[in-house]
């Protein structure tokens, strides 16, 4: 069963939310060790999964609006946020999957609606793949899933990315994170930069000053290959899609299309203005076609 923690670890308190822990069985060396999530509100389950390099506070506008329709599940993926950081442990989409499958079985999740974010958005599609007995929707925002990546945000973030895998001095590059570029590496992410608010970037800060995170950090970022290898497994899914894009996301048109020709029968969207980090700018969107789905069957509009 879950711990649950009396104090919340992060800065930022989301109403009607709860922290807890899922602590690893056994000695299995592969195991991601203690995951952290949030949980709270009533309904069928919904699992959020979020971006690179950020934690399950990444939702904080979004999981008010569903609240009443959904039981929440966020979860901090495995060295995360503030999932425990295993020494040796690998961040490529087959290990960060495990940890999602292990949150589902290990609560005995059904009838579960995914909705990821970024890399959230990849593993969200491969989880349904493999739990298809478990999940009846996913929603995939963004998926972080082509070459290039963060690095089409900017000059600022391709040197950040490029500095943070270079051999030897890797690790320092990116255990150095002044709040100023971090800033504004997130804010290449967004078409509203209001949307990016001080206390999250400090929150993420704070979580970057982890002893070990750097590690992570550099891992996570050189797991693209993984998440691009993963796409394979996209016609698998058997739950319905909704495919989300915002229209100054880092994907290209012919990424989206890519996507959109791998699972043809997935409503598409495209959010207008917004960019790559959704839930942050555009909550209201993800939260419409989540409480839609609960509903009975009718057009959507996006504006």
């Amino acid at each position: 069963m879950p711990l649950t923690s009396n104090n919340s670890l992060s800065t930022i308190k989301i109403p009607g939310t709860e922290e807890h822990f899922l602590d690893p069985r056994g000695s299995n060396e592969a195991s991601p060790g203690r995951l952290r999530y949030l949980s709270g509100g009533k309904g069928p389950a919904l699992v959020l999964l979020h971006t690179v390099r950020t934690q399950a506070e990444h939702f904080r506008h979004l999981i008010p609006l569903v609240l009443e329709r959904y039981t929440v599940y966020a979860l901090d993926l495995p060295g995360m946020g503030y999932s425990q950081i295993v020494p040796g442990a690998s961040y490529e989409e087959p290990a960060m999957r495990e940890a999602v499958k292990s949150l589902i079985t290990r609560l005995d999740l059904r009838d579960v609606t995914l909705l990821g974010e970024s890399m959230g958005a990849t593993l969200a599609l491969t989880t349904a793949a493999d739990l298809p007995e478990r999940v009846r929707r996913v929603v995939a925002i963004n998926a972080y899933d082509y070459a290039g990546g963060i690095k089409r945000s900017s000059l600022l973030a391709r040197f950040v990315v490029t500095g943070a895998l270079a051999p030897v001095v890797g690790e320092t590059i990116a255990s150095v994170q002044p709040k100023p570029i971090v800033r504004a590496v997130l804010r290449g992410g967004l078409g509203d930069t209001s949307a990016l608010r001080d206390d999250y970037v400090d929150e993420l800060l704070k979580v970057g000053r982890r002893p070990g995170y750097p590690v992570v950090a550099r891992a996570v970022y050189g797991n693209l290959p993984s998440l691009i290898a993963a796409r394979a497994r996209y016609p698998e899914v058997r739950a319905p899609v909704h495919l989300i894009y915002g229209e100054t996301d880092w994907s290209r048109p012919s990424d989206r299309q890519a996507n959109k020709q791998i699972l043809p029968a997935a409503e598409f969207v495209q959010v207008p203005s917004a960019g790559h980090f959704i839930v942050l700018e555009r909550p209201d969107v993800a939260a419409k076609v989540l409480n839609d789905t609960l509903s009975p069957a009718r057009a959507v509009e996006y504006a």
